[in-house]
């Protein structure tokens, strides 16, 4: 009899801990959010410096009558006269800095699959080290360059190194609650949003008041590199291993699953690296996670053509300078920093789908005001608008798609759509330019604003996700 009472006590004790587990994050959890979001807002406010000093830069290598600079200019040039744009510096100083940025995205969508894959063989924290000592070779050779070639260089290694973002939703993906991980998402969100209003900010005032007799760009350059350095210590010294080696993949060959699933827009929208093992979802879960897959790819396709027209709209109707239009981007970032940190980090567990269907539907007449604002106040009521929208969508979909593939399969299921939205990134501010300026500003943001019934539509199709993978 007493041993049966002990083992009745026993199996009492293992079910207590997975209560609380479902009601409450443990302090593993908490600490796991917690280092992720210091760790993604370093390195994000060293990855934003350069954003305020890149027309600048671009400026002083075409005064220097660098070669590689000028055969780059030209096709601009071309671009520009192809599609309208007025022979004015200010435009194109932003198209030639959309074709940087553009080249940015594309090599994030290169290596972000890759390099979620190969945190699901390796561990998220080793790969998190790797990534963040290519990101301190990049700000080094930013800091020396001389030349636009090194300059674009280390934009190149930047790029491919910045799989880290992709990384850390993984490492909140491996977290064992649905509610943890709602909460981590929206805390990835915090981070992004608070990065991209800091760090130019800085950056601007470390270019214009600590140059001293150096080039304008060095002192921002070494404080990345500083960013860069602590990131890496931080993780070093702090960052847990979210993986266990029982859950990783078993070879280097299975983790990547070829690498045409991972490199081929075709493959990695219909995620062929996570249907070719044994532990696959189900046919209804793998049908979810494309439509989301495709959601969040229509959604960063039109809203990041926004987020880049928008300066022409800003020069063109309101003769905005760059500091207004540092103003009105700071103004973005504190609006989302704040209904991240509030509003969209308390969305339910189940809800996502409704509250990203809420937000698009919000896009609709903020992209409509945008687009037609006569005066300040029509336009700042539609970037109100925008603000609140843009802070719901990608952690809710972040966190709805985390809860799809086994624990091995987090890092590619995570890296397939931080390159989806990279491949978006590097597409739509190119072609929105280009409708921009063909048929006009009013016309431009119309089409994008009825465009955004395209992904309404193709929510409708996610079925509930009752059980985690």
């Amino acid at each position: 009899m007493g041993c049966k009472y002990l083992s009745l006590l026993e199996q009492r004790m293992m079910q207590v801990p997975a209560a609380r587990t479902q009601q409450e994050p443990t302090p593993s959890s908490r600490r796991v959010i917690t280092v992720v979001f210091l760790t993604l807002l370093i390195d994000l406010l060293g990855f934003t410096l350069i954003l305020p000093l890149l027309p600048s830069i671009l400026d002083h290598y075409s005064k220097s009558n660098d070669g590689l600079y000028q055969t780059l200019q030209q096709t601009v040039d071309w671009f520009a006269g192809a599609v309208g744009v007025p022979q004015e510096r200010k435009y194109h100083s932003v198209l030639f800095g959309g074709l940087v940025g553009s080249l940015f995205s594309l090599l994030q969508f290169i290596c972000s699959p890759l390099t979620g894959a190969a945190s699901d063989y390796a561990g998220r924290r080793r790969l998190m080290m790797i990534t963040t000592v290519g990101l301190i070779l990049s700000y080094a050779l930013w800091a020396i360059s001389r030349s636009f070639g090194v300059f674009l260089i280390s934009r190149i290694i930047g790029g491919l190194s910045k799989g880290n973002v992709s990384l850390c939703t993984a490492i909140i993906a491996d977290l064992p609650s649905l509610k943890d991980r709602s909460k981590g998402m929206a805390v990835i969100g915090v981070a992004f949003s608070l990065g991209f209003t800091i760090g130019p900010v800085v950056g601007a005032y470390f270019a214009v008041n600590l140059t001293g007799g150096e080039l304008f760009y060095v002192k921002p350059a070494l404080l990345a590199l500083f960013f860069a350095v602590i990131d890496l210590l931080f993780i070093f010294l702090l960052l847990p291993e979210t993986l266990p080696k029982k859950n990783r993949v078993s070879s280097m060959m299975v983790g990547f699953q070829g690498a045409s699933d991972l490199l081929s827009p075709v493959s990695l929208f219909q995620f062929s690296a996570v249907t070719r093992r044994k532990d696959r979802p189900s046919q209804e879960s793998l049908q979810n996670l494309r439509v989301l897959g495709l959601v969040y790819f229509l959604y960063l396709f039109l809203f990041s053509g926004l987020e880049y027209t928008i300066s022409f709209l800003t020069h063109q109707r309101f003769q905005f300078s760059s500091m207004q239009q540092g103003k009105m981007f700071f103004f973005i970032g504190i609006t989302m920093a704040v209904i991240q940190g509030g509003y969209a980090r308390r969305i339910r567990p189940g809800n996502e789908v409704k509250a990203v269907k809420r937000a698009i539907i919000l896009l609709i007449p903020a992209f409509l005001l945008i687009g037609w604002a006569n005066g300040l106040t029509t336009l700042g009521c539609g970037l109100l608008l925008y603000s609140f929208a843009a802070a719901i969508v990608v952690p809710c979909l972040s966190s709805l798609v985390s809860t799809y593939g086994s624990a091995s399969q987090k890092g590619t299921v995570m890296g397939i759509l931080r390159s989806l939205g990279a491949l978006a990134r590097a597409v739509g501010p190119i072609l929105s330019a280009t409708l921009y300026w063909l048929i006009g500003a009013e016309a431009c943001f119309t089409v994008c604003a009825v465009s955004f019934l395209i992904p309404l539509v193709y929510l409708r199709r996610v079925k509930e996700n009752k059980k985690e993978e």
